[in-house]
């Protein structure tokens, strides 16, 4: 079996905030005397235990180096393990609100001093609890920055409705911007048609209750899946890999990504996470290479970086012989967990 960790690999759906290194969570939440529940390794009971865990991690981002740092580990570790590309989702709105400060320029920062093999740009998302006075600042925030913010979306409990911000997102799109929003994680397919329909989404994130008619609309409005399988376990909108919507998705031909949305409650890489899909699912090269590519393609990465990736894909599946010994990766930081599969 090869290594995949020599796979370029673009990741689309990961929480910046989420990236965090587990013993920089230990060194802020010490400095700041935050107690950090254990993730349970039976996966969390609901959403709202989940995001309460959540709120106590971004509780110990306190200061603009505190972002910095954390985009600067994420990118060391995500060049490390084989990312090529990759798009990082920020609160940026709850964090203002929160600090009294704008946090994206200190992200901003971090992005531009990379010296690593890997081109990040930013999602800026909002809560779908939050008023839209708060969408419309980050909105303007976005089209401050169109070099380093690529796309918006709405995110968090899917019980309150995208409806209410449709007026806006259709104005953000007019602007220029592009829209990613969670959907179809936690609620059913109604969830993923109001995505995108009313919020005229490019690409959707999870979509684990994909059902004939919602494939049917994924063709229609071309939008692509973020893939999110791990994460779904661990927060038990599936139970078992085999319920998962992903072979579904690719004999309909939906494009899609693999991801890790929440590594820092997984604890593991994106490497190891087509791994145990590979493994899972039997896929061969071309498979994975196939996956791999689509990832790029449905980025909004520059139209350099997307060939380059593509040549270095080309490349990787016309190989002859697998790659063998130690890849220079360093995961020591990090403690794979595992949910049913």
């Amino acid at each position: 079996m090869r290594d995949l960790h020599t796979l370029p690999k673009a990741h689309l759906h990961v929480h910046l905030e989420s990236t965090i290194r587990p013993h920089t969570l230990t060194d802020l939440a010490q400095r700041h005397h935050i107690t950090i529940p254990s993730v349970p390794p039976e996966g969390y009971p609901g959403f709202r235990a989940f995001a309460d865990r959540g709120t106590l991690v971004r509780s110990c981002l306190r200061h603009p180096e505190d972002f910095t740092r954390i985009t600067s580990e994420y990118l060391a570790d995500a060049a490390a393990d084989g990312i090529r590309y990759a798009e990082l989702t920020l609160s940026s709105g709850s964090h203002t609100e929160r600090l009294g400060a704008d946090v994206l320029p200190a992200v901003i920062a971090a992005l531009e001093a990379n010296q690593h093999d890997i081109t990040a740009r930013l999602i800026l998302d909002h809560s779908r609890r939050r008023p839209t006075t708060r969408l419309a600042t980050m909105i303007d925030t976005a089209l401050r920055h169109p070099d380093t913010v690529v796309a918006i979306g709405v995110a968090g409990d899917e019980a309150h409705p995208i409806a209410p911000f449709a007026t806006l997102l259709a104005d953000a799109r007019a602007a220029g911007l592009r829209m990613v929003h969670h959907a179809g994680e936690m609620t059913g397919p109604h969830s993923i048609a109001e995505a995108l329909t009313l919020g005229a989404a490019d690409r959707i994130g999870h979509a684990t209750t994909t059902d004939t008619p919602t494939l049917h609309l994924l063709r229609e409005h071309g939008a692509a899946v973020e893939v999110c399988a791990s994460s779904n376990l661990a927060l038990r909108s599936i139970t078992h890999l085999d319920q998962h919507p992903l072979p579904r998705l690719i004999d309909a031909g939906i494009p899609l990504s693999i991801n890790l949305d929440i590594p820092d409650v997984l604890g593991t890489t994106l490497t190891a996470e087509y791994t145990r899909l590979r493994d899972h699912y039997h896929w061969d090269d071309h498979t994975i290479a196939a996956i791999a590519t689509t990832a790029i393609d449905s980025s909004f990465a520059p139209d350099d970086v997307k060939a380059r990736v593509r040549a270095d894909l080309t490349a990787w599946i016309t190989e002859t012989s697998a790659t063998t010994g130690t890849t220079g990766c360093d995961t020591s930081h990090q403690t794979p967990r595992r949910w049913s599969t």
